[in-house]
């Protein structure tokens, strides 16, 4: 039998008589109730209706009616093919990207990904973009102010801190105190952490779309509940107005996400080992340095003590002639001190001392 939302529909439409075809197409693959497990079953999902009405009554014979459900189902064929082709053109998009952005975290990682062409913005259509990186922040495109990307990283810290990112149309919806702050310029939000401290963001802009229906819009206590589902009461136009709401972000957009999130884990854990091995060897080359200084020290001051000690006369001049060294016993012998002798050019104490 009819259901009853759909008699109290054809009621509305003063319609008698109503036939009706459905258009469903494959949603993804997904395992079935078959007994043979290795061959999985397409889940399904109504694309569409097709609804035909007629003021009297009247009968559609079973052959008509068969060549009616099977156009319908070639149409559906048509829609599924057309629906698959430009999610396959896409994603060949997306990996074409990843491999591009894969390339620049070889050569500049990862300040490549947001300061080179392409960048993150390609990965995925957005407005704007931004890369949390050791307490720095790259912006590119129409991003939030650095103010307001803290304080946006500071709520999915506090209120999302099991999750490894976000997804949302409308950051108002998801509860970002902060959202009616943004404007139009910064509405949905996708967000993937890549360590604690560092977070990678992408941002599309609020669509002001008129959506133009094709039926009334409800009256006052004909809203849909859980008990009784109305029905359109005419075919009348009417316009709505989306706000604070921009393009939701489709799946395969976040697998391209999340996958570049695995890449850039990876290669953040592969800088800090870097970076922590280059700290290692410079505090043991500081090591060796200052080894190397206190053996040195302990060398000259032995020898400072071998020249001062030794029972014959030692002096000692640098590349310009000039006296560095000068022991007791040389100034025993010559009768000039050593306060005096150091820093005197030789010849000079030598022509002194000839003179006397």
């Amino acid at each position: 039998a009819p259901h009853s939302c759909h008699l109290q529909y054809m009621e509305n439409m003063d319609s008698i008589a109503s036939l009706v075809m459905a258009v469903v197409i494959n949603d993804g693959d997904d395992e079935g109730d078959s007994s043979d497990s290795a061959q999985p079953q397409k889940r399904k999902r109504l694309w569409g209706l097709v609804v035909c009405h007629n003021t009297t009554p009247r009968f559609v014979p079973f052959p008509l009616r068969y060549a009616c459900e099977f156009l319908a189902q070639v149409f559906a064929i048509h829609v599924n093919k057309e629906l698959e082709l430009e999610n396959q053109i896409v994603e060949k998009n997306i990996l074409k990207t990843q491999t591009l952005l894969c390339d620049m975290l070889m050569r500049d990682a990862p300040l490549g990904i947001v300061s080179q062409s392409p960048n993150i913005m390609d990965l995925v259509k957005c407005d704007g973009a931004a890369l949390l990186y050791k307490n720095k922040v790259h912006r590119i495109g129409s991003a939030p102010s650095d103010i307001h990307l803290n304080d946006i990283v500071s709520w999915l810290i506090e209120y999302h801190v099991d999750s490894t990112g976000l997804s949302t149309d409308s950051l108002y919806d998801a509860g970002f105190p902060g959202a009616l702050a943004l404007g139009d310029a910064v509405c949905g939000m996708a967000a993937v952490r890549i360590s604690d401290k560092d977070w990678l963001l992408w941002f599309r802009s609020h669509t002001a779309a008129e959506i133009r229906w094709g039926g009334a819009k409800h009256e006052l206590g004909e809203k849909d509940d859980g008990r009784k589902m109305h029905p359109r009461s005419s075919f009348k136009a009417f316009l709505e107005v989306v706000k604070t709401r921009s393009l939701p972000w489709k799946d395969y957009e976040m697998d391209a996400i999340h996958s570049l999130q695995l890449i850039l884990r990876n290669s953040f854990k592969e800088v800090e080992a870097s970076e922590s091995e280059t700290k290692t060897v410079h505090t043991k080359l500081n090591d060796l340095r200052i080894d190397g200084l206190q053996e040195l020290e302990a060398v000259t001051a032995e020898m400072v003590r071998l020249i001062e000690t030794a029972s014959v006369p030692i002096l000692a001049v640098d590349i310009d002639g000039l006296v560095n060294g000068w022991n007791s016993k040389i100034a025993e012998l010559t009768g000039l001190p050593v306060d005096e002798a150091i820093g005197k050019h030789l010849l000079t104490l030598v022509e002194d001392s000839s003179a006397e």
